[in-house]
């Protein structure tokens, strides 16, 4: 059976702009109260188009983040992480994965 913050996951919205073999993008769309199962990333690059606040689990542990518009950031992988948007409003971002 699902933990609460596993079916939220099921709200987070990913929609693929553009897929080819030379890259993958994707907006992803996290309501209020919703967040995304553990996974975990190769090298990508990812920019805020809509700010929130977010509780994020990692190898580093738990943490509270307030992500603004705006922000970007790139990671050549991520191990694991959850996300939760524990905010009042709806944040979007832009995620690119070179292939």
């Amino acid at each position: 059976t699902q933990s609460r913050s596993s079916a939220a996951s099921d709200v987070y919205k990913r929609q693929v702009l553009e897929d080819n073999e030379k890259v993958r993008t994707l907006k992803c769309t996290f309501p209020p109260g919703v967040g995304h199962e553990r996974h975990y990333h190769k090298a990508h690059f990812g920019y805020t188009l809509a700010g929130g606040t977010f509780r994020i689990k990692d190898t580093t542990g738990t943490r509270e983040v307030t992500i603004p518009t705006g922000y970007d950031f790139y990671n050549e992988k991520v191990d694991w992480h959850e996300v939760l948007n524990i905010g009042d409003s709806t944040a979007v971002f832009l995620i690119v994965e070179p292939k």
